[in-house]
């Protein structure tokens, strides 16, 4: 989005005490591409400005970000990518990674598994963000 757009989500989340969560499906962009048809590159770059309003308020957070772990896909190198990423711009950014469940366009692909999410979790935390969570843990598959 235009950073003007974004600025004044970033001061209505201020103001009303809100967050605006930021969707990073894959750090390098040719992933992106295939996840989703687009670039990240302005979503990169609007997160960059983002974190630039952190220090205006500590909690609630103003900005979380969260990555949807597409086995396959979504690994934990690109969690590591992503992390560092993040954690450069400050490492109390909230992150949440996200079990997937096949539906729509990848009906034909497995639910995200406990061992895989929680991997992720580990490999954001040694890159240095301090508030990583694994969410919907109840789309998790089992681990055989």
């Amino acid at each position: 989005m235009s950073p003007r757009f974004l600025e004044e989500i970033l001061e209505i989340a201020l103001e009303s005490g809100g967050c605006v969560k930021f969707d990073l499906k894959a750090f390098e962009e040719s992933l992106n591409v295939a996840l989703c048809g687009r670039s990240n590159n302005q979503t990169k770059a609007s997160l960059e400005l983002a974190a630039r309003w952190l220090h205006k308020r500590k909690e609630p957070p103003l900005v979380v970000v969260s990555t949807l772990l597409v086995p396959g896909y979504v690994e934990k190198e690109e969690v590591s990518l992503i992390s560092k990423f993040v954690a450069s711009l400050d490492p109390e950014i909230p992150y949440s990674l996200l079990g997937f469940y096949p539906h729509f366009y990848f009906r034909d692909m497995p639910v995200t598994s406990r061992r895989h999410a929680q991997e992720c979790r580990e490999v954001a935390l040694d890159a240095g963000l301090k508030r990583v969570r694994v969410g919907n843990a109840h789309l998790l598959g089992r681990d055989y």
